[in-house]
């Protein structure tokens, strides 16, 4: 594989040491039929990270990076299928390799399995905890749940109080999808009540279309036109659910409340790299590694057509450099459709994510987002605001003088 110069982000691959195992059974999950792909692997084997690959991973992670500052991300699946064990090996090996890096580590969790000793192992080893939850007990049990259809949400709470206790920094991950996208309001306080200071909201979106490997999930790849999932929010709901939410933390939480999408926006009214990979120019330097160490351009392309190949016999340097990963990354603005390129908001969204670009325009042209029109109407609501907040960093004032818009 040909190398190139290395990409001006730092080097990104989320990891998954559990594959798709999971305890629970979430009707959207995208992530629990990735096991098609592994059936043939031993039972004993299956969704198992060995200490070779872990090492491996770790060493060449590491090795890879052009900044001094490492992030580790531990995803699923549901991560803390596997022991605390194999966690304590995981700082033991950073320690080994880490060569004057600074090292943090972030994993994303269900909440349902946290204990007084996770929640002191994450205290003392200074881990960041993501929680997985869609809003309060009526909205998070509609999708999130376990195992013969019992309900998660006491659990995740249980998990998110213990937390609290350990004094482990945590922040929340809801999925905006058909059901509590009608909700916005209801939503956001709840998250605000149970003391959630950092929020990301995730529009889910998945066409059904059967494989004959049992997979039943389609991907960009896929030119059959699939039929849209039912969870699926719509355009209309994910622009009247962001627009809503943003109006009530314009008002009052600016600075207090930090949400990914509205951080993001703002970065992009200033020039500046969006905390989200979706509102990038490009993409392709943030991949995913499976528990058996395949490793694929996005967490969200774990379909054969997007494996780079296996870090037990190709480097990250190679398969992350390669002609291959480059061109993916690219064709997130080489295949821009021109509705797009002549958009008052390609700035501010560069096409959304690749994964979600199975739509038309107007003129019958493929690789339209599906969100586009939720898209365009969210920015057009937020844009004074943005305006207003880009003027006062622009002044080295707060942003959060923005909530003066609003005061008599």
């Amino acid at each position: 594989m040909k190398t190139i110069a290395p990409f001006a982000n730092p080097l990104y691959v989320m990891t998954k040491p559990v594959g798709s195992l999971c305890n629970l059974r979430c009707k959207y999950c995208y992530y629990l039929e990735k096991s098609y792909l592994y059936s043939d692997e031993p039972a004993t084997e299956r969704f198992a990270m060995d200490d070779k690959t872990l090492e491996n991973f770790i060493r060449q992670y590491i090795e890879a990076q052009t900044m001094p500052q490492v992030l580790f991300t531990w995803h699923g699946g549901e991560p803390l299928m596997r022991p605390i064990s194999f966690y304590k090996r995981v700082i033991e090996l950073q320690q080994r390799y880490a060569r004057g890096h600074q090292i943090d580590n972030c994993i994303q969790t269900n909440g349902t399995m946290l204990t007084d000793e996770w929640c002191d192992f994450f205290h003392k080893n200074n881990w960041l905890v993501g929680i997985s939850i869609d809003g309060p007990q009526e909205f998070h049990d509609e999708y999130r749940r376990a195992r013969g259809n019992q309900p998660s949400f006491y659990k995740v709470m249980r998990g998110i109080n213990l937390l609290k206790k350990h004094h482990v920094e945590w922040n929340a991950m809801g999925v905006v999808n058909d059901f509590n996208a009608d909700y916005p309001l209801e939503v956001y306080h709840f998250y605000k009540d149970i003391g959630c200071q950092f929020i990301q909201f995730a529009p889910i979106i998945e066409r059904i279309l059967h494989h004959t490997d049992g997979r039943h999930l389609a991907s960009v790849a896929d030119k059959e036109e699939g039929e849209l999932a039912e969870f699926s929010v719509t355009p209309e709901q994910y622009a009247a659910f962001a627009c809503s939410i943003f109006d009530e933390w314009v008002r009052h939480d600016v600075g207090k409340i930090y949400i990914q999408l509205f951080d993001s926006t703002l970065a992009r009214w200033i020039g500046q790299q969006p905390g989200v990979c979706a509102m990038a120019e490009t993409c392709g330097h943030a991949a995913v590694i499976e528990h058996n160490g395949d490793v694929f351009s996005c967490d969200h392309f774990v379909f054969p057509e997007y494996l780079l190949g296996n870090i037990n016999h190709n480097s990250i340097t190679a398969m992350m450099y390669s002609d291959r990963q480059q061109a993916f990354g690219r064709a997130k603005r080489n295949q821009l459709p021109t509705q797009c390129k002549s958009c008052e908001w390609l700035f501010a969204c560069n096409g959304g994510c690749p994964k979600d670009r199975f739509c038309q325009t107007a003129d019958g042209e493929d690789g339209l987002n599906y969100l586009c029109e939720g898209y365009r109407q969210f920015f057009s609501h937020v844009a004074p605001y943005m305006d207003y907040m880009k003027n006062e960093l622009l002044h080295h004032r707060p942003p959060a003088n923005v909530m003066l818009m609003h005061s008599s």
